[in-house]
Order: structure tokens, then sequence, then C-alpha cells
């Protein structure tokens, strides 16, 4: 198969292939202070999570002890 034929490169010289929505700017009357703020959040709070995966898998014995105090600190806190 050429690559006119293949569906992906067809598509592309038909110029119905989809925009890419990464990297591209949306105008400030579409998106909402707000919304960037939680776009941003949700970034943040995935790279973290992310982060601690990381660290709990090159430093387990540390990640272990990490999660026995946060056990014992959510046992001794009260409503």
């Amino acid at each position: 198969m050429s690559d006119a034929q293949h569906p992906r490169n067809a598509e592309k010289a038909r110029g119905k292939a989809r925009p890419s929505r990464r990297g591209t700017t949306r105008s400030s009357a579409s998106a909402t202070p707000d919304a960037d703020r939680l776009r941003r959040r949700a970034r943040f709070l995935r790279e973290r999570k992310e982060a601690k995966e990381l660290r709990e898998r090159v430093q387990p014995r540390r990640a272990h002890s990490a999660r026995l105090r946060q056990a014992m600190r959510m046992r001794t806190f009260r409503w």
C-alpha cells in the first residue's frame, strides 16, 4: 500500500484530518480563568502522583516507613 493509499495519509490529503489539540492555545474568551486554573491544578496533581510513585519505586524502604507514618497519623486523627 503506497503512502497516498494509507487511510491516515488519504485523510490528510483530503484535508479532513483532525487538528491536534496539543500545543494549541485557546482564546481568552472561550477559556475562563477558572477552567485554566482547574486544568493547571489537574496537571499538577497528575505530576505529583507520578513523582510519588517514582519515589516509592526508587526508595522502597523509605516509602514503606512513610506509608506506616501516614497510617498512624490517620488512626490518631480526631474527626
